[in-house]
């Protein structure tokens, strides 16, 4: 067997992982945790390889960049333990920039627009927002859409909030009845809804929200990783890689074409 430098920083990779505290990566891997159960911006294929709109955002930023990535599943709360520790470099998952992320990790400029949805089974009783005094409301765990729930508990009048570690239980307890409605991000329940039935989104709640590559606080990689979003929205790859998920262009003026500043805390 012939044993490459390249397959020898591979192997130590693996060893460094197998190691717990202890890791070694190669300086041209870019190593991306990944919560699947989200499509259409990440998911796992019947083959376990990785697919999704920001599994092609981040492999061609890491082309862009002479590097070449690897993905691993994580949970999507586990994400966030996962960059501070230096296990990975890089999260996607749909992840919103915040102020408060912005303490303890770093994100790239923003890629796509969202904005937070409430949906329910369909012909459910509850046809908005205002409609859910007293209704038990799910949301992902670790997500904008628990903090937007739990920020606005006493002013909407939820009865209760459950929170789930995946999209997968939270919809099977909503179309069993164990809660009423579910509060999370638009493109990812639109997308699910094409191919699992009985649900409907009822009401839109424009929170404004930006989604990024995360990354380890003040990591070195940040600024290339940045200049090759940079490089893709000024020539177009980054609106083709919309068009594919999504089915069309995205809008001008946001954020997908328009080169942005890295955020700050």
């Amino acid at each position: 067997m012939h044993i490459t430098r390249r397959s020898l920083l591979v192997l130590a990779t693996a060893v460094g992982l197998a190691g717990g505290s202890h890791f070694a990566y190669a300086a041209d891997v870019l190593n991306v945790g990944s919560y699947p159960n989200n499509p259409p911006f990440e998911y796992k294929t019947a083959n376990g390889g990785f697919e999704g709109f920001e599994v092609d955002v981040v492999n061609e930023a890491a082309k862009r960049a002479g590097m070449s990535t690897n993905i691993a599943d994580y949970g999507f709360q586990a994400l966030f333990a996962a960059t501070s520790s230096k296990r990975i470099d890089v999260a996607i998952s749909s992840i919103t920039i915040t102020q408060e992320r912005l303490k303890s990790q770093s994100f790239t400029q923003p890629y796509y627009d969202s904005d937070m949805g409430v949906a329910t089974k369909e012909g459910s009783s509850i046809k908005a927002l205002a409609d859910l005094k007293g209704a038990v409301v799910g949301v992902l765990s670790g997500s904008t859409g628990e903090k937007w729930v739990n920020d606005n508990k006493a002013a909407q009048g939820f009865a209760d909030i459950k929170g789930y570690n995946s999209q997968q239980d939270m919809f099977l307890d909503l179309g069993a009845g164990r809660i009423d409605a579910v509060v999370s991000d638009i493109p990812g329940m639109q997308y699910l809804f094409v191919k699992t039935k009985g649900f409907a989104i009822k009401d839109r709640i424009k929170t404004g929200e930006q989604y990024g590559l995360m990354m380890t606080k003040d990591s070195p990689l940040l600024a290339k990783i940045n200049d090759a979003i940079t490089a893709m929205k000024k020539d177009g790859s980054l609106d083709k890689i919309h068009e594919k998920w999504f089915g069309g262009k995205a809008p001008a003026g946001s954020s997908t074409v328009t080169e942005l500043p890295i955020p700050k805390a």
